[in-house]
């Protein structure tokens, strides 16, 4: 059973959705990832979100960037959405972002699958001690990079 599902608008959007797969998988969160459209297959995504025992949906899509509204509309569970660049970025954004009052996704930045990972495995560690425990590992980790690249530039 996922924990964390990720709905990609399209094909297109894999590598932002296998990025953040394979940070859930190194910080120990079970997912899966679905292609399905908010306007092209509407009804699947429905059905995706409705059956899903997941505790948290990542929901990536570009252009119009309905999918994490359309995804959240079906459910109460959080719902991150993640805008894709393409070739003007900022539609993306404006759609993720600007959600009508008492239908919330919370957003990360464009293309920034990582942080979608990042979140709902925060939101899952609220409930889940080894989830904690891997997200203040990679924290260390990042810090200790950090560092790493301070002494190698002095």
């Amino acid at each position: 059973m996922p924990k964390v599902r990720i709905l990609m608008g399209s094909k297109s959007d894999a590598e932002i959705g296998k990025n953040a797969k394979a940070l859930l998988d190194e910080l120990g969160v079970d997912a899966d990832m679905v292609v399905a459209s908010a306007h092209r297959t509407p009804e699947r995504v429905e059905r995706l979100v409705k059956k899903s025992d997941a505790d948290v949906f990542i929901a990536i899509a570009g252009l119009s960037a309905a999918l994490p509204g359309v995804v959240a509309s079906f459910t109460i569970k959080p719902v991150i959405g993640v805008p894709v660049s393409g070739k003007l970025g900022l539609d993306s954004i404006l759609s993720v972002v600007q959600m009508p009052p008492g239908i919330p996704v919370a957003a990360v930045g464009l293309d920034r699958g990582e942080n979608a990972a990042l979140l709902a495995a925060e939101i899952i560690a609220i409930g889940d001690p080894s989830v904690a425990e891997s997200l203040l590992a990679y924290r260390k980790n990042m810090a200790e990079k950090v560092i790493a690249d301070s002494e190698e530039l002095c």
